[in-house]
Order: C-alpha cells, then structure tokens, then sequence
C-alpha cells in the first residue's frame, strides 16, 4: 500500500498519471494479481490517493520494486503534482478473503 497527497483540483489528472504509469507497471509484472487505485477528498484542498496491490509473493514484488521492497518508487511526472508522499510502502499479508 501506498499514500500520496495531491491538490484536490489536479487529483483526476494525477489518477489518469498514476493509472499509466504505476498501476499498468504493477498489472504487466508477472506475479500480480490486480491493482486498485483510491481517491478520498479530504475537504480541505487536498486529495489522498492510495495504490493497494495484489502480489502472489515478495519475490515477484521485487521483480517490480528491487531488492529493497519497502522503498516508493516515484516517476518524474509525481513531482508535480504531489504535495506530500510517503518514502516507503507497506506490505501486508492476506488473512481472510
């Protein structure tokens, strides 16, 4: 899972951004097993976005992210938008379906 903050105005534009390059990154890397992209309005002109990604294991994770698995991997195009991020991403294993 990864979180971002984007001026609510360019959230949309950011989402159709995060869709070609992130979530079609993640959908074409064997191994994955869906993506989801999140917007929530948080009212007060900003926007936060979360990216949740399905893997089948950590080792097709780094096929996409590289050795360090916990490190956000960022595209130029995120610097103009985004007013915060976080550095790192959190994994999480599947319990109950």
């Amino acid at each position: 899972m990864w979180r971002g903050w984007v001026p609510t105005e360019k959230a949309a534009e950011y989402a159709g951004i995060v869709e070609r390059t992130g979530m079609s990154g993640y959908r074409r890397t064997p191994g994955n097993q869906g993506a989801q992209l999140l917007t929530r309005d948080l009212g007060d002109g900003r926007t936060e976005i979360v990216t949740l990604r399905w893997w089948t294991d950590l080792d097709h994770i780094r096929a996409f992210a590289g050795d360090d698995i916990e490190h956000a991997k960022y595209y130029p195009e995120d610097d103009d938008y985004l007013l915060e991020r976080e550095l790192t991403v959190s994994h999480f294993e599947v319990l109950s379906d």
